[in-house]
């Protein structure tokens, strides 16, 4: 494509990469001629952007693969990035991912406006909107030979949650070639938000439209979410759309944009006719009534009712307290769930609908700990970006920051997060003035920060500051809702398989018997094993990983005679298929509870929620 004497690409080029190029030239002064690959983040840092956008990335997974299905025959790779650019997720054929590298896609780039200039990824978080930046649209030389369709993927209040992409390394030099997939690509982004909106609005109403009755359960054009009180929480991108044209703002209540009564009506469930106030428009809709609370059930986390009553109770307790602003501390050791824990007292909190912010002070080198957590002003430094960051910090304002392993913060940082805890404001690196920002503190740590206080290793001062509310996580090994763990865990992992998976009752005893010196995480990454190599739907012990094997065998127990026992077996199948419920498992072997008890103990079957002695 010619470029103009100023060096701006001939119409007919959209105008967001018009002005993409203005800003890489006139605001970010790059070198249009420069060869250098995209930034490619270390592993630490890829971690912990894959670990803040975890929700994202199970839920967009699914569409991920269904696009890179659609595009693979014609070698393109596909990538989702994140709302700062960084790609994250990412599907490419092994026939070509050798060219796609060394053209600079691969998991871990960083396809930021402010260093790779005019490129799709960065141009459509700048514009919002899907488009395609063709080979030469491109504003560095390194990546004129590559075509990017893209598309932003929203959040169902608005925000941007990533970019969806599908690249190719070659092909045709007419840009209209890629109409079809960049179709494609924004059909897939929409779907994503749908699922999104559809996880994040679960235990609210929820009404989906479509101009044509056929759309409305796999395709609806419309989604909307409101509370018991009315009161409209979210909306996909063309809801949000539709009501600022109809409104000119966003109305605070369902009942300003339908009526009470039609709606009403509509709460049987059924595909309906639904007409909006004013009778200018009119959908076909289907109501979805609210079928459990609000609060989103979290990766791993047993249901309320099947939690321990501990860790109930240290919700219950946590959840309270942080809504009378005192910074929560989460100890417990590695593994043990505290993250998961942080993130069910951010879902059932007042700031809900605000951002939850993490970073692991142990996962990052502690050089870059500061600029993560503090952010940095344009060329604060050398190598920093010429727009400069915004911290954690300031991502986390008006919600919820989670510093997981505060043990290992270094004394230098700790002084200066205290600061922050204190007045309220950051200070990001090389910037002259100080930022307010409003942020709730949940921090964990599996280390005895008490005894990192006598030893001067942790600032007396902070301890105090961060433990207004103290909390300690019990290991899985004496949680009571051990078995609810593992059934809703293996569910997880199932589902990711494409396939139902069962655990057999030796299996399921190895499970329950095992001591989990790694908790929860060892417990996830043990099913996910099993359901990756297990035969028939069925995960029997010889598909556990070496170590619970040798744990159950540790217990004194021959393997052999006891699967061999018959008794002993009807009496674990009954007790599996009945979910561990002594009446109903009882009943079905046509004893009594008391002899199911009796026999239980004279088979050394360890019942959960019920140590030996």
């Amino acid at each position: 494509m010619l470029k103009h004497a100023n060096g701006l690409p001939q119409a007919p080029v959209p105008a967001p990469i018009l002005d993409s190029w203005r800003r890489s030239l006139e605001q970010h002064r790059l070198d249009p001629g420069s060869l250098q690959g995209p930034r490619i983040l270390d592993q630490t840092l890829l971690k912990e952007c894959r670990e803040r956008s975890e929700l994202f990335l199970r839920i967009a997974s699914e569409e991920v693969d269904r696009l890179h299905g659609q595009v693979r025959d014609a070698d393109y790779c596909v990538l989702l990035a994140d709302a700062q650019g960084r790609t994250i997720d990412y599907r490419v054929d092994s026939s070509i991912r050798s060219d796609c590298r060394k053209a600079g896609l691969d998991l871990g780039t960083w396809w930021s406006e402010g260093e790779e200039g005019t490129c799709g990824v960065a141009t459509v978080l700048a514009s919002r909107m899907p488009l395609t930046v063709h080979k030469r649209d491109h504003f560095r030389a390194a990546f004129i030979g590559l075509t990017c369709s893209a598309a932003p993927v929203f959040d169902p209040q608005g925000g941007l949650l990533g970019v969806l992409d599908a690249s190719a390394v070659q092909s045709p030099d007419d840009r209209r070639s890629q109409t079809l997939v960049r179709q494609l690509v924004a059909q897939s982004a929409r779907q994503i938000e749908n699922a999104f909106f559809m996880h994040s609005a679960r235990g609210h109403w929820i009404l989906r439209a479509h101009a044509v009755p056929g759309y409305v359960d796999s395709q609806p054009d419309y989604l909307f979410a409101w509370d018991a009180d009315g009161r409209l929480l979210a909306l996909n991108p063309a809801a949000r759309r539709c009501l600022l044209q109809r409104f000119g703002e966003l109305p605070a209540h369902i009942g300003e944009v339908f009526d009470p009564d039609a709606l009403r009506a509509a709460e049987d469930g059924a595909a309906c006719r639904l007409h909006g106030r004013g009778g200018d428009l009119a959908l076909h809709v289907r109501l979805s009534v609210p079928q459990r609370p609000s609060r989103v059930a979290l990766r791993g986390a047993p249901r309320a009712a099947e939690l321990d009553p501990r860790i109930a109770e240290n919700l219950r307790l946590a959840v309270r307290v942080k809504d009378r602003n005192l910074p929560v501390l989460i100890q417990g050791e590695t593994g043990a769930g505290k993250e998961v824990f942080a993130r069910q007292v951010h879902e059932a909190s007042a700031r809900r609908d605000k951002p939850f912010v993490t970073l692991n002070c142990a996962a990052i080198p502690e050089s870059l700990i500061e600029s993560e957590l503090f952010g940095y002003a344009a060329g604060a430094f050398t190598g920093a970006s010429s727009k400069g960051m915004r911290g954690l910090l300031q991502q986390a304002d008006g919600g919820t920051l989670f510093l997981d392993e505060i043990g290992d913060m270094p004394l230098t940082l700790q002084t200066r997060l205290l600061r922050v805890l204190a007045e309220g404001e950051v200070a990001p690196l090389g910037a002259a003035r100080r930022q307010a920002v409003d942020i709730q503190v949940i921090c964990a740590t599996h280390r005895d920060l008490a005894t990192m206080v006598a030893d001067g290793s942790f600032r007396e001062d902070l301890y105090f500051r961060i433990g207004g509310a103290r909390f300690e996580l019990p290991p899985l090994r004496s949680r009571s809702d051990r078995l609810a763990l593992i059934n809703r865990v293996l569910e997880e992992e199932a589902a990711s398989c494409g396939e139902p998976i069962g655990l057999s009752a030796a299996a399921l005893e190895c499970l329950l018997g095992y001591r989990w010196p790694g908790n929860v995480r060892q417990l996830r990454h043990a099913l996910r094993y099993a359901c990756a190599v297990c035969a028939g739907g069925v995960v029997r012990p010889d598909d556990l990983p070496a170590e619970l094997r040798g744990g159950r065998l540790a217990t004194g127990e021959d393997a052999g005679a006891l699967a061999s026992d018959p008794e002993r077996q009807a009496l674990l199948d009954a007790l599996v298929r009945h979910r561990w419920k002594p009446g109903p498992a009882a009943e079905s072997l046509g004893i009594s509870r008391a002899t199911l008890y009796r026999r239980v103990n004279q088979h050394g079957i360890e019942m959960p929620g019920k140590r030996r002695g």
